[in-house]
């Protein structure tokens, strides 16, 4: 019996094609949005170079900033193009370089003079004019323009130093807690995966119990020899199984097209995503529990992953949240699972490496079945 409610349920997703259309389009989108802007290759715009100077200087700037790979590098436009391009949005600054740029005054051997008295006059240090290059920007990009400030101030100063002679005396170093190679879309495939299962999972199991509510098709469940277990174990495996499908899609995207670097072991990072779903699922038995109808449920479901989104640390790490609020979202359930999800993946540790985070997803869970047990019910009487 349990096997043909089992099979019923799967038959029942893959027949709503909008439902399961949505189910893998809203992880997907948000996995290629991310992919193209963050993932490989991904660079910050398009940076238009106008040099009228032939000087090595100039030169340099241009190579290091091609090197940087920071931006993409446009050669062919004249000032004015340019600044009607980043108005346009199509690029998002320019650098010009004016003529005479980069080059120095000829300098000659120093001459010590000395006069009749003994006295030692040194040769005074041949003064270079101040020279300007422009960088055209949009008030409006402040990360791009931070980029672009910083690596233009940090190349200008470095050139100033050596043109003085002087020595760099406070420096720093970087000391990395590891060598692995992490990008931003590293940290976001992390919360891509926790967001898709919170999402499906949530909205798909509130949702559907409520309709099948409405629909007396639950109560029409108790009047058969269907144990009430079976129906519901078989409602969330088969969900289970979507998660499942959405995860893999999902990894087999950031791996293979956007080269997301994932160093834990990928079974261990599905396994930690497929008890979020559980978390989640259980989650939407609570909100089925407490919703009179379909529409009920969606709004209180909505209500509780939207804010789950921003303030989980899908898209930023919550640590830089304020202080009051950092102590009450990270015990959201999307938080602690984001973490080891994150562990695993931009890390290799294991998923108890900090058991903190094991602990509150387990309270969760714990939470969430008693809550379902005590309050859940086939029918409304």
């Amino acid at each position: 019996m349990f096997w043909k409610l089992l099979f019923a349920d799967i038959k029942m997703m893959v027949r709503n094609r909008q439902a399961l259309f949505w189910a893998f389009m809203f992880p997907l989108l948000f996995s290629f949005m991310f992919g193209f802007f963050f993932g490989k290759d991904a660079k910050n715009g398009t940076v238009a170079i106008v040099n009228h100077s032939d000087s090595q200087i100039s030169t340099k700037y241009v190579e290091a900033l091609e090197e940087a790979e920071i931006y993409k590098v446009e050669k062919d436009l004249d000032i004015d193009e340019a600044r009607a391009q980043i108005k346009s949005g199509k690029i998002v600054a320019a650098v010009e370089i004016p003529e005479g740029f980069g080059d120095l005054p000829e300098q000659k051997a120093p001459q010590v003079q000395i006069l009749p008295n003994g006295q030692v006059i040194m040769p005074e240090k041949v003064k270079i004019p101040e020279q300007k290059m422009k960088l055209v920007i949009d008030p409006g990009n402040a990360q791009i323009n931070a980029g672009l400030t910083g690596f233009t101030d940090k190349f200008l100063s470095q050139l100033n130093l050596k043109i003085q002679g002087a020595d760099e005396v406070f420096l720093f170093e970087e000391e990395k807690t590891n060598d692995k190679k992490l990008s931003y879309y590293d940290f976001i495939l992390a919360g891509i995966l926790g967001l898709s299962v919170m999402n499906s999972s949530v909205i798909g199991i509130a949702v559907s119990m409520s309709k099948y509510r409405e629909d007396k098709i639950l109560k029409r469940i108790t009047t058969t020899p269907v144990p009430t277990w079976a129906f519901i174990l078989a409602e969330v495996i088969s969900r289970l199984m979507l998660n499942l499908a959405q995860i893999a899609v999902i990894l087999a995207i950031g791996i293979y097209m956007f080269d997301a670097n994932i160093y834990g072991n990928v079974y261990v990072l599905v396994g930690v995503a497929m008890l979020g779903a559980l978390l989640f699922q259980l989650l939407g038995f609570v909100i089925a529990s407490l919703s009179k109808t379909t529409d009920a449920a969606q709004g209180m479901g909505t209500a509780i992953t939207i804010p789950m989104m921003f303030l989980g640390g899908v898209f930023f790490p919550i640590d830089s949240l304020p202080r009051w609020l950092f102590s009450i979202v990270q015990y959201l359930p999307l938080s602690p699972l984001l973490r080891i999800l994150r562990g695993v993946s931009s890390e290799g540790l294991s998923p108890f490496s900090n058991p903190q985070n094991i602990y509150i997803v387990s309270a969760w869970i714990v939470a969430a079945l008693l809550f379902s047990v005590w309050k859940f019910r086939l029918t409304d009487e």
